[in-house]
């Protein structure tokens, strides 16, 4: 049940899949209680959230089949195209085309993981985390989940051709990996790596939505985020392992198992060397490597201080990512203001 391509998590990143192989077996034990839900209870929707207190009753099965009630991950689809317009400018960005890739995460992503729980509404229906969902309780049918995917396809759409034509193009390479990325966990140990080659694409979009082209700057922003990706993604499927396993579901915490932490040293290292690379072809000042040095601290801390055998903790630092996200964007800033 992970989201599709670099559309976007599901849970609060991109959410664990079932693959064919997994019928047969019955239902997946139950998973730890997400964030929100009732004690007791396994479900990951929320009881109580703001989709219930201030959305209609019709809104909030397309507010969860989106997962607006969970921001992280367009936080970490976001992050990448800010890196690369912030990379590319002379000096301040430009706002619209912040906002406007803004835009285009909220809803690539939405329709990301509507996708998503089209392709595994009948698994999902079998688990006991997942059976509340909008599909599998019947809030709304596939048509009704199609069209609204369609819909948020097209605001997409309308947020690319905006763009200038390098962009445009760049949009377009990418779909490949966007229709492919459900599959993978299906076929290999290593669909974290699927996964960081769809979120990361924003960094050669934004670069080239304000130069016009692209460069090594923006191509070794671009691979070390695909390196932060496998990072931070192989510490959130530490949390769904048991469930994996009885499923069939494959994953980068089930090939790695303990010997995790050396290899998260290792995703984090590549990616704050090749972010230190592309500073060096950009041309950024002191202030950049300050930031960066603040990064590298934080990623350090997390391959550090997580443990992989407790669900509540690789969730946590899962989510720091975010703080990751600013402190390389204020460190990109930072560098071109000065």
């Amino acid at each position: 049940m992970r989201s599709a391509s670099n559309m976007g998590p599901a849970r609060d990143t991109p959410n664990r899949s079932s693959p064919g192989g997994g019928e047969g077996r019955g239902p997946a034990t139950p998973a730890q209680p997400q964030e929100g839900a009732v004690r007791g209870d396994p479900s990951d929707i929320r009881t109580g959230d703001w989709v219930e207190r201030y959305l209609p009753a019709p809104l909030r099965p397309y507010a969860r089949l989106a997962r607006l009630d969970r921001p992280i991950g367009t936080w970490l689809l976001l992050f990448p195209g800010w890196w690369g317009i912030a990379f590319a400018a002379p000096h301040w960005p430009d706002l619209r085309l912040m906002a406007l890739f803004a835009l285009g995460a909220v809803v690539m992503r939405g329709a990301g993981c509507t996708l998503n729980d089209i392709a595994d509404r009948d698994y999902d229906g079998r688990v006991a985390r997942t059976r509340l969902r909008p599909l599998p309780s019947g809030a709304v049918t596939v048509r009704q989940a199609a069209l609204f995917m369609l819909a948020q396809l097209a605001m997409g759409a309308a947020v690319l051709l905006s763009l200038n034509r390098v962009s445009i193009l760049l949009g377009l390479a990418v779909l490949p990996l966007i229709a492919t990325y459900p599959f993978m966990k299906r076929i290999t140990y290593w669909p974290q790596l699927f996964l960081g080659l769809n979120f990361n694409w924003g960094a050669l979009v934004g670069w080239a939505a304000v130069a016009g082209g692209l460069g090594w700057a923006p191509v070794l922003l671009y691979a070390g985020g695909v390196f932060w990706t496998l990072g931070y993604d192989t510490i959130y499927a530490h949390q769904d392992k048991e469930d994996d396993i009885l499923v069939g579901v494959k994953s980068s915490a089930l090939a790695l198992g303990a010997h995790t932490r050396p290899w998260l040293y290792l995703f984090y290292a590549g990616a704050i060397g090749l972010w230190a690379a592309a500073g060096l072809y950009a041309g950024l000042g002191a202030l950049f490597w300050l930031g960066l040095g603040l990064a590298a601290a934080q990623l350090a801390w997390q391959a550090a201080a997580v443990d992989i055998d407790d669900p509540a903790d690789c969730l946590a630092k899962f989510r720091s990512n975010r703080v990751l996200g600013w402190l390389l964007l204020a460190a990109i800033l930072a560098a071109r203001l000065a």
